[in-house]
């Protein structure tokens, strides 16, 4: 075959075989992650705690899967099933299933979970809840099989530690507010392994006892702690134990906050020992006040008998001396007495009034002789006369003397007195007015000044 021409255009190779590059996609580099994280890591299992969680509309719920070094975004997909979904919460450490890939819209690597394993107080909490739920459906929590407490305990049984300071609690409550009730203590470790087993044969020992002996209820308690010191109070053997017990059961474990299965089985739940205590003495504290009061009551009534029949026996006494014939002939004589004395004071009265009634008659008829009615009429007449003259000439010397007080004053006041004393009165040549202010005079105006003794005119300068 011929040798094709070299044209002035023929450079040749310009790249050579090595420096040819091949230059990838955003999308075409992650596509190729993606596959080497899912062909080289596939599924893996990781731990770490939940944090960023956000639980979407759609069902898929987001979160981080962190420790001290790094994070991993991760998903849970609706239709994944996986247990314990609803407990997942920030701060929570899991043990994850899942299969490492990359969400290729952001680049970003995730973790797409197929199981789901708490750690630690996190699966202490799963396997409560798991164990409430089975408890619930089998009807342990029902209310129809709680029973009341006797209103008045005689004597009960008490599950615990004897070194427990909750054992100290409850007995120092029972010395103080009934201290007749008979407590009988069935020791147990309340925490550790195999403490449930302990519990559930002290409640058992205890309905044992109860079967020739009275007991009134049995008291299950522990003072308060971590979930992990109260787990033995979880477990359903305990459980079991306390909902086939023949004697009512009280449940008192921890503080207020703390709910244990137990809590839940029982009878009555108590927020701590002593509330457990005073909920069992509460009938008798009561009674013991209901008691107290109807003494008082009676006491009172008592008192207020014996005053009554005091007052009873006295008025009938006061009634048949009042009843004796020699009172009642005393009484009669005393009357007559009365009625003598009533008599003679009523003829003195008469008497008297008689004889004032003709003094004041005579002394009318007196009064009336004429010569006496016209001595008395001259004497007032001149009485009254002599009075009118004194009256008259007083008024008079008054008036006198208040005239001549204003003629005084009416003379200090007249214009020659002021003028006699200095002063003059100055007055405008034309019309007559008188001038009272220098502001009132004008240049050249005409002016008539009047003094004690004649006037002058004169000009302003």
């Amino acid at each position: 075959m011929p040798k094709s021409k070299q044209t002035q255009w023929d450079f040749g190779e310009l790249f050579t075989p090595e420096e040819t590059r091949h230059v990838l996609t955003v999308g075409e580099l992650t596509a190729r992650v993606k596959g080497a994280l899912e062909g080289q890591v596939g599924e893996v299992w990781v731990t770490g705690e939940v944090s960023n969680l956000r639980q979407q509309a759609s069902g898929h719920v987001y979160f981080s899967l962190k420790d001290d070094r790094s994070q991993v975004a991760c998903v849970l997909f609706r239709g994944t099933r996986v247990g314990q979904r609803e407990l997942l919460e920030d701060g929570l450490k899991v043990v994850l299933r899942g299969e490492l890939s990359v969400y290729e819209p952001r680049g970003q690597y995730q973790l797409i979970v197929r199981a789901l394993e708490l750690q630690g107080v996190g699966e202490l909490q799963a396997r409560f809840e798991r164990l409430k739920q089975k408890l619930r459906e089998e009807g342990l929590f029902d209310n129809e099989r709680k029973r009341e407490l006797p209103r008045v305990a005689q004597r009960i049984g008490v599950v615990t530690s004897l070194d427990a300071a909750a054992l100290r609690d409850v007995l120092h409550v029972v010395r103080r507010r009934q201290p007749s009730l008979e407590v009988v203590i069935a020791p147990s470790r309340v925490q550790g392994q195999g403490a449930e087993g302990e519990l559930a044969r002290g409640v058992e020992r205890l309905n044992r006892f109860a079967e020739g002996n009275a007991l009134d209820l049995i008291l299950l308690t522990r003072g308060g702690g971590s979930l992990e010191d109260l787990w033995a109070f979880n477990e359903e053997v305990l459980a079991q134990a306390v909902a086939a017990s023949r004697a009512p059961v009280v449940s008192a474990v921890g503080h207020e906050v703390d709910f244990t299965i137990c809590d839940f089985v029982a009878d009555v739940r108590a927020a701590t020992p002593s509330a457990a205590a005073e909920i069992i003495t509460a009938g008798a504290v009561s009674l013991g006040e209901r008691l107290t009061e109807l003494a008082g009551r009676i006491s009172r009534g008592a008192r207020r008998g014996v005053t009554s029949g005091q007052r009873g026996a006295g008025a009938l006494g006061a009634r048949l001396l009042r009843s004796h014939p020699r009172r009642r002939l005393q009484a009669r004589m005393q009357r007559v007495d009365e009625l003598t004395d009533d008599l003679q004071r009523g003829w003195r009265g008469q008497w008297r009034g008689l004889a004032g009634k003709w003094e004041s008659e005579a002394e009318r008829l007196r009064r009336f002789r004429p010569r006496s009615v016209v001595s008395a009429k001259a004497d007032l007449a001149r009485g009254l006369g002599h009075g009118l003259r004194e009256s008259g000439a007083a008024q008079l010397a008054d008036k006198r003397r208040r005239l001549e007080h204003l003629a005084d004053a009416l003379r200090l006041l007249a214009p020659d007195n002021v003028l006699a004393r200095g002063y003059s009165i100055t007055t405008d040549s034309k019309t007559g007015a008188i001038i009272r202010r220098a502001s009132e005079v004008k240049k050249g105006q005409w002016l008539r000044t009047r003094v004690a003794k004649g006037e002058f005119g004169s000009t302003a300068d």
